[in-house]
């Protein structure tokens, strides 16, 4: 079996599975027009029609569905003595695909995806970034990072045990004009920057002290969905922003922003990776694997 009918197989189990041209191209790693042409090749190659396509939708034919039932559990199977011959490398290659929250990619950007790119330079990572929680295994991700709390129970996780928390920070000026407020009920009284989630949903500002929680609403003329923004505003003394301690850590320590409301911020479960059980895991996966454990024990 050439290269390229391998190819065009795996584009085939990839459109029935996510159901989209575009979605499947995305995981491939592909053009559109790519995947199309690798789809017609192999339509002409059967004598059938796998998809039904339009400007707007696909479907898989009836004939489709019957070739994929076929084709999935053998290509499994290839795939599966790929990953076992890819296991014994001597050094990591390939590519690992990663889901990650945006926040949480910030937070081990450095520390773990950079460190491990530096040690094996021949891994290439593909890191993606989006607020929903999405099936790793159906779309293709080898790993996914999430807090812990969030992690699929049927998945493996490997929490990287970091201390996590969201601050309330705001510039000195800011603070020189409008004092510090003492309690969360106090922020009802100030100007804040609220944030929007994925979902369009506007954020509560969660708090807790002597195990009693307070959710805040808070009132603002500015409202923003990306936490760099937020960070942005204020520093320019816009108003009081709700944002995670590590991306401001180093306006905190540079005297940019100030931390208030310290003793009501509680500490958030810590990241974590998480994979299915894996027969066979290639080299670069273990690797990584390593490289965050000794992350998560530094």
């Amino acid at each position: 079996m050439t290269r390229s009918v391998l190819a065009e197989l795996d584009a085939v189990l990839c459109i029935a599975r996510r159901g989209s041209f575009t979605a499947a191209a995305l995981e491939l790693g592909i053009s559109t027009t790519s995947l199309s042409n690798a789809v017609a090749k192999l339509e002409r190659r059967l004598g059938i029609r796998l998809f039904n396509r339009t400007t707007r939708s696909v479907s898989i034919t009836e004939a489709g569905k019957a070739f994929v039932e076929r084709v999935a559990p053998a290509m499994t199977d290839i795939h599966d003595a790929m990953l076992a011959a890819q296991s014994l490398q001597a050094t990591p290659t390939g590519t690992l695909r990663i889901n990650a929250f945006a926040s949480a990619a910030r937070e081990v950007m450095a520390p773990l995806v950079l460190a491990f790119m530096q040690r094996y330079p021949h891994v290439h990572v593909d890191l993606v970034t989006e607020g929903r929680i999405v099936d790793i295994v159906a779309a293709g991700f080898d790993l996914g990072l999430r807090p812990l709390d969030l992690v699929p129970s049927d998945m493996i996780a490997l929490p990287l045990g970091r201390a996590r928390r969201n601050v309330v920070v705001a510039s000195p000026d800011f603070l020189g004009t409008y004092g510090t407020p003492v309690e969360p009920a106090d922020l009802y009284r100030y100007p804040c920057i609220r944030a929007r989630l994925p979902n369009g949903a506007l954020l509560r500002w969660r708090f807790e002290k002597d195990d009693q929680p307070a959710q805040i609403d808070v009132q603002g003329a500015l409202t923003l969905d990306e936490p760099s923004l937020v960070r942005i505003a204020a520093q320019a003394g816009v108003g009081l922003g709700y944002i995670m301690e590590a991306d401001v850590r180093d306006d905190i320590a540079a005297g940019r922003l100030v931390c208030v409301l310290e003793d009501w911020t509680p500490t958030l479960a810590p990241l974590a990776l998480y994979y299915p059980g894996r027969k066979n895991p290639p080299a670069a996966f273990s690797a990584f694997l390593q490289v965050a454990r000794e992350f998560a024990n530094g």
